[in-house]
């Protein structure tokens, strides 16, 4: 494989991962937390409803994770196409 066709897969493997982890984040933050909450309202969730815990504390915790995920596919990725540290 060239190094051109080898850049070209590199980064559309890593826009492919930022495009599942910002599905994700709007998911939970824009849909759990807004969208959806009204159906959500009904669960109880540590005192409130689990709608309200998404868009307080839920779409946090979700971010912190993928943080994390992003950071260890992307060393993943870096090692698989010869560009790690």
């Amino acid at each position: 494989m060239s190094d051109r066709q080898s850049s070209n897969a590199y980064w559309q493997a890593n826009l492919r991962i930022i495009y599942v982890c910002l599905a994700i984040w709007a998911l939970v933050s824009y849909g759990f937390g807004i969208i959806l909450r009204p159906l959500l309202s009904g669960i109880p969730v540590g005192g409130t409803d689990l709608g309200f815990w998404f868009a307080q504390q839920g779409s946090i915790l979700c971010f912190i994770a993928l943080i994390f995920f992003y950071t260890w596919r992307m060393n993943r990725l870096d090692a698989e196409h010869g560009v790690d540290e």
